[in-house]
């Protein structure tokens, strides 16, 4: 019965997830208003369903905490919004910690991966900065920080949950030069969620199928 479920609330959310998008390809802002804050509570549901841990079902509505005070055209509440998602990092820091495969130096490529991402973050922060507004600077920085450890740490868990991490950092830089008043692509918000719903859904997809069941508490 509960598999049942969860293949509801996984088919619920994929249906609220298109027509989110579709609201945004089309403009239609009411929409997405509408559909925005109930995309991680039915992908949250999905896992509660599936017996998964309850750092990823912290993680997903931390990420849903996050969407609701973005949804507010004002500095504090995008502020609150980031420390959301910050909080939910820290959450996917810790299973994947718990979950992925150790991550030493005898791991082959290792030194590369670490030199990329840091690379990307001080490039990243190094170009925003003059553009951030004075007061987003050390925020948007140290959310940089945590966000790019997080996808570091999602390669621990392969291929799957490494495009996840990826398009997170993707998802979040869209943000941050929107904020830096940056030049956007037709319709920025649309590729703004697109790339940050395939980023759960990938992460959510990874850490569920990690590990023992036993593990998953």
């Amino acid at each position: 019965m509960r598999h049942r479920y969860g293949t509801l609330a996984l088919a619920a959310f994929s249906l609220a997830a298109a027509a989110d998008l579709g609201s945004l390809a089309a403009g239609a802002d009411t929409g997405h208003l509408i559909l925005k804050p109930l995309l991680m509570p039915l992908l949250a549901a999905y896992v509660v369903l599936r017996r998964g841990p309850r750092l990823l079902t912290a993680a997903l509505l931390c990420g849903w905490g996050g969407d609701t005070l973005l949804l507010a055209d004002a500095d504090p509440a995008f502020l609150a919004g980031m420390g959301s998602f910050a909080v939910g990092h820290v959450c996917y820091l810790v299973l994947f910690r718990r979950h992925g495969e150790s991550y030493g130096n005898a791991r082959p490529g290792a030194a590369f991966v670490v030199g990329t991402y840091a690379s990307a973050l001080i490039v990243t922060v190094a170009l925003l900065w003059p553009d951030l507004p004075p007061d987003m600077r050390a925020p948007v920085a140290g959310y940089s920080l945590l966000l790019t450890a997080m996808a570091f740490g999602a390669t621990t868990l392969g291929l799957t949950a490494a495009a996840g991490g990826g398009l997170f950092l993707l998802s979040d830089t869209l943000i941050a030069t929107d904020v830096a008043d940056w030049p956007q692509a037709p319709r920025p918000d649309f590729w703004i969620m697109l790339t940050y719903l395939a980023a759960q859904t990938l992460l959510t997809r990874s850490v569920l199928t990690s590990g023992s069941a036993a593990a998953r508490r």
